[in-house]
């Protein structure tokens, strides 16, 4: 979703608040904001109740009276100010929409339909909540579907959801204790977890200290990263040499204002993610935000834009497993290579896969076949060079 409709789904979210206070509400207003709904009718059921004890007390003058349809036609102006405000903020989300999305959502045959596919889409959301520590949601959805989920698969995401919110508390000793656990396994992945977890408490220890005591920093390095150092070693020197510049605001305008950066401790919690469920044999991303994210992205749009021409043209796509169009994505969605063979302009696939020849130039392997000539002669169709089928090398993209 789009920076744009997030915006204004904000401020949708702001001005329907039962008891926002005025300061969460949306200050670019001129106009000081009205006060909510709810709270306009709690007040003027509290001055209701006054005027009823005054009455039954005896006070029922003309004054009192009027001081009660005074009462009502303010408190009515309150709820009518914030109606417009919330219509206004509708109205701007619906706009935001239609500009996001210019065309109709298109027609499609339902796809869920067979027992298999819609067990496969059950599993694949209860997978989602699960994931995203949606665990009370996901316990009564896979009590209603059915869905059979592996019985430690919850149990080891409570796991890192306890681990994600200590380190929102900035108790990094949990976080630390899984990494020396599986350290053998961060270490075959060239992960640096475990160095930024100790990088981080490391620098939290020195701006704690007040006055500045370097020594409670170099204690903790001496402790507990020994085993850190050979494959760290220069960065290790720049966390033991950054002291000279403490404090923290004296740091900031110094070589090592980059140790200052609190991306070095909000990116533990991604990079945690990353490496938890990579042990699990699992990608960080998520299935069903992929697909959401892509889809309302444009995709389907374009999709069904570019089968419509075809239709138009009364011609459809022959490929099944390949769509009409190419579908922009970005760097981390795309999952196979993105190489377009030149000659044949068809895009590379596992089993024709790029390849180049001797003077640099990359065709597709089929291409390469049809270029051969007998005796293994390959002449290159960008360049005079002609060279051997058997010496051209696979390229990876």
């Amino acid at each position: 979703m789009s920076a744009e409709l997030l915006k204004e789904l904000a401020k949708v979210e702001k001005v329907m608040a039962y008891d926002a206070a005025p300061s969460a509400r949306p200050s670019s207003s001129k106009k000081a904001p009205s006060q909510s709904i709810g709270s306009s009718l709690d007040s003027l059921l509290d001055s209701l109740r006054e005027f009823k004890q005054g009455i039954e007390a005896g006070a029922t003058s003309a004054e009192v009276v009027g001081l009660i349809a005074r009462t009502v036609d303010e408190k009515k102006k309150e709820i009518d100010d914030r109606q417009k405000e919330v219509y206004n903020a509708l109205g701007k989300l619906g706009k935001a929409l239609d500009k996001k999305f210019p065309n109709a959502l298109p027609e499609w045959q339902p796809v869920f339909t067979s027992p298999t596919s819609a067990a496969a889409l059950d599993r694949t959301v209860a997978l989602h909540l699960v994931r995203t520590g949606q665990f009370s949601t996901a316990a009564t959805f896979v009590e209603e579907s059915g869905v059979k989920l592996p019985d430690d698969f919850k149990t080891k995401f409570l796991s890192m959801h306890a681990i994600l919110d200590a380190l929102r508390r900035q108790d990094l000793a949990p976080a630390l204790e899984w990494a020396a656990a599986n350290r053998p396994f961060l270490e075959a992945r060239g992960s640096r977890l475990e160095f930024c977890l100790h990088r981080s408490q490391y620098m939290r220890i020195l701006f704690s200290s007040n006055p500045p005591n370097p020594v409670l920093g170099i204690n903790y390095c001496k402790n507990f990263c020994q085993h850190l150092i050979s494959a760290h070693e220069h960065e290790f020197q720049r966390l033991l040499t950054c002291t000279i510049f403490l404090p923290e605001e004296r740091m900031r305008t110094s070589p090592y204002a980059d140790l200052t950066d609190p991306s070095i401790h909000t990116e533990l919690e991604g990079m945690l993610t990353q490496e938890f469920c990579a042990k699990l044999g699992m990608s960080k991303q998520l299935p069903l935000r992929v697909v959401g994210d892509i889809g309302a992205g444009g995709a389907l749009s374009r999709i069904e834009k570019g089968r419509k021409v075809m239709r138009e043209r009364k011609s459809e796509w022959s490929l099944s497993d390949e769509l009409p169009i190419d579908i922009p994505l970005p760097p981390e969605n795309r999952y196979h290579s993105i190489f377009a063979c030149p000659v044949s302009k068809e895009q590379s696939t596992p089993s024709n896969p790029p390849m180049m020849m001797s003077c640099g130039h990359v065709v597709s392997k089929e291409s390469l076949t049809k270029l051969t000539k007998p005796g293994g002669r390959v002449k290159c169709p960008y360049c005079p060079q002609e060279s051997k089928e058997s010496a051209a090398l696979q390229v990876h993209f």
